[in-house]
């Protein structure tokens, strides 16, 4: 049967992207870029819109019949897009209504002018509205479609523009010119419509990749905490009470075990309670003191610890007030166990910018570089668990005694 895999605590914010990433948010700049783009197209056909509704008013160019009818046929799906276009509502659906119905009345343009060819010199009121087709076209379609739209569009007005004034030279070369200025304004309106959407999801495909290495980092993050935990936990709390007691032969080794061993069943007992070494409840300096001083009593170490604590010194993150304590501990149960009958002291320095805690003993010393590689008390139980919460550990020892300096600052 498999084993169960242990559950990986990840940290909450990651949890909030990833779940932000599985409802929709991967799209994050992409609807930004869409929205942008909805306003200042919607504010701008609203200013051309009102431009040619007012020429449109006094247009003698169609017949008094069709006059209404074609405005009605113009303005109204212009009206809704504009209106989509702002408020974000169906923006796409408003902008394919106006660009589908807009060629429409451009085909009927030479009908409702049919016989009116006095009036057909000056410039129609459906030039105005003509390049509002093309970007809906880019607000609606896809790519192929826009492509067709700003060039369709152009050419069906300069069509129709010609059937209504017929051949004249100077008529003919002042459409040509209108068609080439809207084909080229077209394209303008498409390719800046084009650079923007890819910038977006580009950026979007960024983010994910961001957003999943972070995720990974953190799960590799939460893993290696975990292993550090379990190993400390391990070394700490159950195979140095096994070794202690195995070792007892006085009446302080057996006192010592009997503690070691009762720190053991405590935190075993705890352990799917205390996954983080505690909360990011703030402890003040001096209850950090007052652990050790607690600690170094359960051990029968004989350790006076000294306290030298600045008033205005900030409380430090639980976490790091257990993972210091422990720490700490765990060096003087190796004094006390490889050190026995030395002189071991401590001190306590905290201020403004941290806090530092030094241990020493007069033992005979060891070289820290020998230690076997499956040997946790120091690697595991004192450097890895310091900087697992952002802290320093650095053990020195030579023939005149060992030195266990554990320091961690605050954030500036």
């Amino acid at each position: 049967m498999a084993a169960e895999q242990p559950a990986i605590a990840v940290d909450p914010a990651v949890r909030r992207l990833l779940g932000d990433i599985s409802t929709g948010a991967e799209r994050f700049a992409e609807g930004r870029v869409e929205r942008i783009l909805s306003l200042v197209v919607g504010i701008g056909s609203a200013v051309m819109g009102v431009q040619a509704f007012l020429n449109a008013l006094g247009s003698l160019q169609e017949h008094p019949r069709w006059h209404v009818p074609l405005m009605v046929v113009v303005f109204a799906p212009l009206a809704m897009m504009i209106v989509a276009l702002l408020t974000g509502l169906s923006a796409r659906a408003g902008a394919a209504a106006f660009a589908l119905t807009f060629p429409l009345a451009l085909l009927c343009w030479p009908v409702v002018t049919a016989g009116r060819a006095a009036y057909a010199p000056g410039e129609p009121w459906v030039w105005y509205p003509l390049n509002i087709a093309t970007v809906a076209a880019v607000m609606a379609f896809r790519v192929p479609l826009q492509i067709a739209w700003a060039l369709a569009v152009p050419l069906l007005y300069g069509g129709v523009r010609l059937v209504q004034v017929g051949g004249g030279a100077d008529q003919v070369t002042r459409v040509v010119l209108d068609v080439v200025f809207a084909m080229i304004l077209a394209v303008v309106l498409l390719s800046l419509g084009w650079i923007l959407r890819s910038t977006a999801v580009t950026t979007d495909a960024a983010r994910r990749e961001a957003v999943a290495s972070y995720a990974a980092a953190a799960a590799a993050d939460a893993i290696e905490q975990e292993r550090v935990a379990v190993a400390a936990l391990m070394h700490d709390s159950v195979l140095a009470a096994l070794i202690a007691a195995e070792r007892a032969d006085s009446d302080r080794e057996r006192s010592l075990a009997v503690s070691m061993a009762r720190e053991a069943l405590t935190r075993l007992a705890n352990a799917d309670q205390d996954p983080g070494e505690g909360s990011d409840e703030p402890v003040d300096p001096a209850a950090i003191v007052r652990g050790l001083q607690s600690a170094a009593a359960e051990l029968g170490a004989g350790v006076i610890i000294e306290a030298h604590l600045d008033a205005a010194a900030p409380a430090v993150p639980g976490r790091v007030a257990r993972a210091l304590v422990l720490a700490a501990m765990q060096a003087l149960a190796n004094s006390a166990q490889h050190a026995a009958g030395s002189d071991v002291r401590g001190e306590v320095i905290a201020d403004h910018a941290g806090i530092r805690i030094r241990l020493s003993d007069t033992g005979g010393g060891f070289d820290p570089t020998a230690v076997p590689d499956d040997r946790l008390g120091i690697r595991g139980s004192i450097v890895a668990r310091i900087a697992a919460v952002g802290g320093s550990a650095n053990v020195h020892s030579d023939d005149s005694g060992t030195v266990v300096t554990l320091a961690w600052e605050h954030a500036r």
